[in-house]
C-alpha cells in the first residue's frame, strides 16, 4: 500500500473520530492550551479572576498591540477615534453633569435614544429570567449554564456574592461598572471595550485572545533553513486587527484622514465585540449568520462574503437559512439541526471538533497569497492545518473529497501567484532602470513614514504627479485585489469568480496591461538613445522627454503609437536636413 493511500486513511480515520465528538455531546467551546502557555498560567489551577486579570494585562499593553501603535506621531485622531477605540480616546460628555440610578438610565434613553433600549430589552442581558425558566427542549437551553458560568466569573472577581445571583445586565453594568446602582454621567461613563466584555464572558474573550498565541508563523522552510516568518506573531487575526492598522506605514501616511479610517472601522474587533454582536442586543444568532461577517468580509481585495453567498453553501443557505434553528448552538447545527450547509462561524469557528472564538488556528494563505507560503506548503505547520481543515469539510463531505479539493485550491492559488510574481520583476525593473513616467522629474516621495517603491500598497490610497504611474497602479491592484479575489473565489468555491468575473480573468487583464507597457516604455527609451545620438546635442533628448506628457501618451496605447511615429518623423527629417 502506498504511503499516499496510508496517509489518507490515517486522515479519514481522524475526521471520523472529530465528527463523531460532534454527536456524542463532547465538542464545546475551549481555550487553546497555547494561551495559558503563553500568559503563565495553570489552567487547571486558576481562578477566573487569575485568568482575566493575566489576560487583560496582556490585552492593555502598548508593547503587545494595545492603543495608538508604533506609529502615533505621523496621524491625529479624529473626534470619531473615541468610537474605534474607546480606551485611549472616550471622554464622557460634559452634559448631564448629574449623578444616575440604574433606573434613570433606561428611563432617560427610553426618551433620548429609544432605540438603544428597545435592542437591550430583547436581549438575553435584560432577560435572564426568562432564560433560567426554559424548559430542556428549548433550543436556548444551553444558556442557562452559560449565565452560570458568568456568575461565577463574577464571584471569582467579587461582583457577586457567594449565593447571589445575577439580576440582570443593564446599561449601567457595561457603561460604569458591573453591579453598581449609580454613577457620574460625567465622570465615570466608559464606552466597553472587549476587556469589559470579557468581565462576564471570560471564556469567549480567552477563547479570541488566544488567536495571539495559536497563529505563531513557521521560521524555518521544509528543510529546516531559517526564514524570516510570513506575518508577526498572531496576526492577522480579530485579536490583533486594530494594531495591523495603526501599524500599517500607509495607514499611517494618509493625509485623508476619514479615508484611512475606512479601514479602521472594520479593524476594530480587537477593541469591540459589537462588530460581530451588535450593540445593544448582542444576538448570538446574529452574529452565526454570513450576514453578520459580510458587513466587513466584502469587496475588492477581501470579498468571501460575495463569493460565500453565491457559492452552493451560499445558496442553500439563501434558499432554505429561513428554515433552520438559528438559535442551536454551532456544535449542533449540523448534527441535531436541520442545517444542510454551512455557514461561515460554522467553518471558521470549529477546530478538530470543537467550536469557539478563535478563527485563526487553520489559517494557512492568510490575508494574501506570498511565494513564501508556496514554497513552504510542505511544511509540518502547514500540513496540520491543510489536515484540520479536512475534518471540518467532513462535516459534510468525505475525506478524499476534501483533500482533493484543497489541493486543488492551493494549485490554482499557485497558478495566480505565479503571473503576479512575473508582473512583479517587470515592474520593479522599470523603476530600477528609471523608465517609469516622471520618475526623475515628478514623483515626489510618499509622506512617512511610508517610503517610495514601486507598485506597493500606498499606491492605491495616496496619490501625487506621477506617483504612482498607471502601469504601477497596474500592478498594485493586480496583487491586492485580483490575486485576492482568485484566492477566495477558489477557497469559498465560487467557480464563476475565481475563473472570469473576478480572479483571474482581471488578473491577466493586468498582466497584459503591463506586458504591453514595458514594451512601449522600453522602445521608447531605445528610440530616444538613439535620436539623441544622431542629434548630437540635447535638442532631441528634450524634445523626447520620457517626462513630458508624450511618455503618458505612450502608456495609452494606441495614441502612443501615434506619437511614436511623429517623433520618429521629426528625427528623420532632422537627420536628412543635416546630412543635405
Amino acid at each position: 500500500m502506498s504511503d499516499s493511500i496510508i496517509k489518507r486513511l490515517l486522515r479519514a480515520i481522524a475526521a471520523v473520530f472529530s465528527v463523531s465528538l460532534l454527536f456524542v455531546g463532547n465538542a464545546s467551546a475551549d481555550i487553546p492550551d497555547e494561551l495559558y502557555e503563553a500568559l503563565g498560567v495553570d489552567k487547571y489551577k486558576a481562578s477566573p479572576k487569575e485568568l482575566y486579570e493575566a489576560i487583560t494585562e496582556r490585552y492593555y499593553d502598548p508593547a503587545q498591540g494595545h492603543g495608538e501603535g508604533k506609529y502615533a506621531e505621523y496621524w491625529e485622531p479624529l473626534p470619531f477615534s473615541q468610537y474605534l477605540d474607546p480606551y485611549t480616546y472616550y471622554s464622557p460628555p460634559a452634559q448631564p453633569a448629574k449623578v444616575a440610578t440604574r433606573e434613570e438610565c433606561i428611563e432617560c434613553h427610553e426618551d433620548e435614544t429609544r432605540g438603544w433600549v428597545h435592542a437591550w430589552r430583547k436581549s438575553v442581558h435584560a432577560n435572564l429570567d426568562e432564560i433560567r425558566n426554559l424548559p430542556k427542549d428549548d433550543s436556548r437551553y444551553y444558556k442557562k449554564k452559560l449565565i452560570k458560568e458568568v456568575e461565577d466569573n463574577l464571584r471569582s472577581m467579587g461582583k457577586l456574592e457567594k449565593n447571589e445571583n445575577l439580576k440582570e445586565v443593564s446599561c449601567i453594568d457595561c457603561h460604569v461598572g458591573v453591579g453598581a446602582e449609580k454613577g457620574h454621567h460625567n465622570q465615570d461613563l466608559r464606552l466597553p471595550d472587549a476587556a469589559v466584555c470579557g468581565t462576564c464572558h471570560l471564556q469567549q474573550f480567552a477563547e479570541r485572545e488566544s488567536e495571539r498565541d495559536t497563529i505563531v508563523w513557521p521560521d524555518t522552510d521544509v528543510k529546516g533553513n531559517k526564514i524570516d516568518p510570513v506575518w508577526p506573531p498572531g496576526r492577522p487575526s480579530h485579536a490583533l486587527d486594530y494594531q495591523a492598522n495603526v501599524d500599517l506605514a500607509t495607514w499611517a501616511a494618509m493625509e485623508d484622514r476619514e479615508v484611512a479610517d475606512g479601514c479602521t472601522m472594520c479593524h476594530i474587533n480587537q477593541n469591540r465585540c459589537d462588530t460581530c454582536h451588535t450593540r445593544h442586543q448582542f444576538s448570538a444568532v446574529e452574529a452565526r449568520k454570513p450576514d453578520a461577517c459580510g458587513n466587513c468580509h466584502n469587496g475588492a481585495d477581501h470579498n468571501e462574503y460575495e463569493n460565500y453567498l453565491m457559492s452552493k453553501h451560499g445558496t442553500t443557505y439563501l434558499m432554505l437559512g429561513d428554515t433552520w434553528d438559528w438559535e442551536v448552538p454551532l456544535k449542533d447545527a449540523i448534527a441535531e439541526n436541520e442545517q444542510t450547509a454551512p455557514t461561515c462561524a460554522f467553518c471558521h469557528m470549529e477546530y478538530k471538533g470543537r467550536f469557539g472564538h478563535n478563527v485563526v488556528r487553520k489559517v494557512r494563505w492568510a490575508f494574501n497569497p506570498q511565494e513564501k507560503i508556496a514554497n513552504n506548503l510542505e511544511h509540518e505547520w502547514y500540513e496540520k492545518r491543510n489536515e484540520a481543515w479536512i475534518e471540518t469539510c467532513t462535516n459534510c463531505h468525505s475525506a478524499t473529497f476534501a483533500e482533493s479539493y484543497l489541493e486543488f485550491v492551493d494549485n490554482g492559488i499557485i497558478s495566480g501567484l505565479k503571473k503576479q510574481l512575473e508582473a512583479k520583476q517587470i515592474v520593479e525593473a522599470l523603476y530600477e532602470d528609471g523608465l517609469l513616467p516622471g520618475q526623475k522629474t515628478n514623483r515626489p516621495a510618499p509622506p512617512k513614514p511610508e517610503h517610495d517603491a514601486p507598485g506597493e500598497f500606498f499606491q492605491l490610497f495616496i496619490a501625487k504627479g506621477n506617483n504612482p504611474t498607471t502601469v504601477e497602479l497596474q500592478y498594485s491592484k493586480m496583487w491586492e485585489q485580483d490575486l485576492l479575489k482568485h484566492y477566495k473565489a477558489l477557497a469559498h468555491v465560487n467557480p464563476g469568480f475565481w475563473t472570469y468575473t473576478e480572479g483571474w480573468g482581471p488578473l491577466l487583464e493586468r498582466y497584459t496591461n503591463i506586458q504591453d507597457a514595458n514594451t512601449q516604455l522600453r522602445a521608447f527609451a531605445k528610440l530616444k538613445s538613439q535620436v539623441a545620438m544622431l542629434e548630437g546635442d540635447i535638442k532631441a533628448a528634450k524634445l523626447l522627454n520620457l517626462d513630458s506628457q508624450v511618455e503618458r501618451a505612450v502608456v495609452g496605447g494606441l495614441g502612443g503609437g501615434m506619437v511614436l511615429a511623429g517623433v520618429g518623423l521629426v528625427a528623420w527629417r532632422r537627420k536628412q536636413k543635416t546630412e543635405g
